[in-house]
C-alpha cells in the first residue's frame, strides 16, 4: 500500500543515518522545520534506535521516501505530527532533497499518505502550514487537493524578514 512504480514509504533504519545528518543539516531547511542548530551524529543515531512506528505513543510518524527504481535511494522524508486520535487529524511536512523536486514525487508522497491516513488510522483530516514564499510548495499541496484555510501573518523569521504562512487543510474520505 505504501508504494506505487517510482517511490515507496518506509519506516527510518539505521542505514538512514548518513542521510538524515545531511538532510537535517541542511540549512536551508531549517526555517520550515524549526531548526537552529545542526544535529550530532549521535543523536540521530539514537533517533533512529528509538524511533518507534506507533503514532499512537510517540504522537508522530516519520516516512522515509524512496525511488524504487534505483534499489530504494532515500530522496526524503514525509511526516505526520501533531497526530490527534480523538479528533482524528494530523500535521503533514514533506521534504524532498533538491535534486528530485519538480519530478512529481511530492504528488505521489501526499497520496500515499493520505490513503494511509484515512484507510489505516482512520484520520479525518490533515493539515500544513507552508511559507508563503515556497512557490513550490504551496503548489504541491493545491493540487493534491488541500484546502487554503488561511493566512497566518508575519509568522516564520527568516533570513530575509518576517514570512506570511498558509494554512491548508484537506478532509479524507475514508473507503
Amino acid at each position: 500500500m505504501l508504494q506505487t512504480s517510482r517511490i515507496a514509504l518506509r519506516a527510518p533504519e539505521p542505514s538512514d543515518l548518513d542521510f538524515l545528518f545531511d538532510f537535517e543539516n541542511d540549512t536551508t531547511l531549517w526555517p520550515v522545520s524549526l531548526s537552529l542548530t545542526p544535529f550530532s551524529r549521535e543523536v540521530l543515531r539514537q533517533y533512529l534506535e528509538n524511533a518507534t512506528a506507533d503514532i499512537y505513543a510517540a504522537r508522530q510518524l516519520r516516512l522515509m521516501v524512496c525511488l524504487r527504481e534505483t534499489d530504494n535511494t532515500v530522496i526524503g522524508t514525509v511526516d505526520l505530527f501533531d497526530f490527534e486520535p480523538l479528533h482524528q487529524r494530523a500535521g503533514v511536512g514533506i521534504a524532498l532533497a533538491a535534486a528530485q523536486r519538480g519530478k512529481g514525487y511530492g504528488l505521489e508522497v501526499l497520496q500515499l499518505l493520505e490513503a494511509y491516513a484515512a484507510q489505516v488510522l482512520q484520520l479525518h483530516q490533515l493539515y500544513c502550514s507552508v511559507g508563503q514564499e515556497n512557490t513550490a510548495s504551496l503548489k504541491l499541496f493545491r493540487q493534491a487537493g488541500f484546502q487554503e484555510i488561511g493566512v497566518r501573518q508575519e509568522w516564520l523569521r527568516t533570513p530575509g524578514g518576517w514570512q506570511n504562512v498558509v494554512e491548508f487543510q484537506k478532509l479524507l474520505s475514508v473507503s
